[in-house]
C-alpha cells in the first residue's frame, strides 16, 4: 500500500491523541515514557536531549498520534526516569537501555526523531539495527564534525585530557542560568519559550545529580568517534531523512544539517528561525513538516 500524499485524506483513530504517562522497568532502570496513538500504527520514537526530557514533546506527541504510535521516553539521567546505583553514564549504555525498551514495547520497526543527546543514542540504534529504522527526523541532532560550534571547546578539552579540572569546568553547563541561556539564545521572541522548560530540566539535574551530567559531557567525545559508523549506515541504507534545525543554534551549526546530504541522497534539509530548542518556538511548524514527511516516507 502506498503512503498517503500530503493531499490525501488520512484517517485518524478516535481517542488516539490521548497521552498516557507510564513507567517500565528495563534492565534495572525505571524508564518513564509518554505514549499515544494506536499500537498497530507505524511507530515513531522521540528522543530528547541535554537539558530536557520527554516534556519537550508535550505538544508533538498528540500532534502525531492521530496517525502514528508515538513513544517518547525520558533518557536515563533525565526527567522522571530513575536508575540503580552504579549505573554507567555513557552513551553506549543509554543506547542499550533504549534499545531494550523498544524491544519490550514491541517496536519492531520505527521512525526516529532525534534531538541533541537523542541523536547519538539514535545513531547507535540505527547502526546496530538498520533494518528497524524506517525514517529519521533530526531536529538539531548532530552527526558531523562540522556541525560542532566553538561552544564545544570546554568539552573538547575534557575529551582530550579528562583531568579533574577539565571535568569540573563542565559543571557550569548544568546551572539554571546556563540552561535558560540554551533555551533562549538565538530566539527572536523569548516570550514564546515557557520558563518551566529549563526549570524542570534543572530540577531533574538537582534531583538526579550533576555528576551524571558531567560524566555524559565527558563521554560525548565517543560520539564523534562513532560518526564514521553513522555515515556508513546512511550511505548504505539511505533512510528517508529530514533535518529540520533551528538556524541560530549556538552549539550545532547549520553545516551539520547540510552535511546529511553528503551521505544520503534522500536527506531533506530545512531551517527555522530559532535556536537550539527550536521545537519550543516552532513546534507547530516542525510537527506539520514531520507529518508531511512521514506520510510520504513510510509505507503503511
Amino acid at each position: 500500500m502506498n503512503a498517503p500524499t500530503a493531499n490525501d485524506e488520512v484517517t485518524t483513530v478516535p481517542g488516539a491523541t490521548q497521552v498516557h504517562y507510564r513507567t517500565m522497568e528495563v534492565d534495572g532502570v525505571d524508564l518513564f515514557y509518554r505514549e499515544a496513538g494506536a499500537p498497530d500504527a507505524p511507530g515513531v520514537l522521540l528522543l530528547h536531549g541535554f537539558g530536557a526530557s520527554s516534556y519537550m514533546f508535550r505538544a508533538l506527541v498528540p500532534q502525531l498520534a492521530g496517525r502514528y504510535h508515538v513513544i517518547a521516553p525520558d533518557l536515563p539521567g533525565f526527567g522522571q526516569t530513575s536508575v540503580p546505583a552504579g549505573f554507567a553514564w555513557t552513551f553506549d549504555n543509554l543506547a542499550a537501555v533504549i534499545d531494550a525498551f523498544t524491544r519490550a514495547m514491541g517496536l519492531e520497526r520505527y521512525a526516529m526523531y532525534v534531538f541533541d543527546y537523542g541523536a547519538p543514542v539514535g545513531w547507535r540504534l540505527a547502526v546496530n539495527n538498520p533494518e528497524r529504522i524506517t525514517a529519521i527526523v533530526s531536529q538539531n541532532g548532530n552527526g558531523y564534525e562540522e556541525g560542532l560550534s566553538e561552544g564545544w571547546a570546554p568539552m573538547r578539552r575534557a575529551w582530550a585530557e579528562p583531568t579533574p579540572a577539565n571535568r569540573e569546568a563542565l559543571r557550569a553547563f548544568n546551572t539554571l542560568d546556563l540552561l535558560r541561556w540554551q533555551y533562549v539564545e538565538g530566539v527572536k521572541d523569548v516570550s514564546l519559550v515557557a520558563p518551566e522548560t529549563w526549570q524542570l530540566a534543572h530540577a531533574a539535574i538537582e534531583r538526579i545529580g550533576v555528576d551524571a551530567q558531567m560524566d555524559l559531557l565527558v563521554d560525548y567525545g565517543s560520539n564523534i568517534a562513532h560518526y564514521p559508523q553513522l555515515h556508513a549506515f546512511l550511505r548504505r541504507y539511505q533512510p528517508p531523512t529530514l533535518a529540520i534545525w533551528g538556524r541560530n543554534d549556538p552549539f550545532f551549526l547549520p553545516a551539520g544539517a547540510e552535511a546529511f546530504r553528503r551521505d544520503n541522497d534522500k536527506a531533506e534539509v530545512r531551517f527555522v528561525d530559532s535556536g537550539h530548542f527550536a521545537i519550543e518556538t516552532h513546534g507547530a511548524e516542525i510537527g506539520a513538516a514531520m507529518l508531511e514527511f512521514l506520510d510520504r516516507s513510510i509505507a503503511r
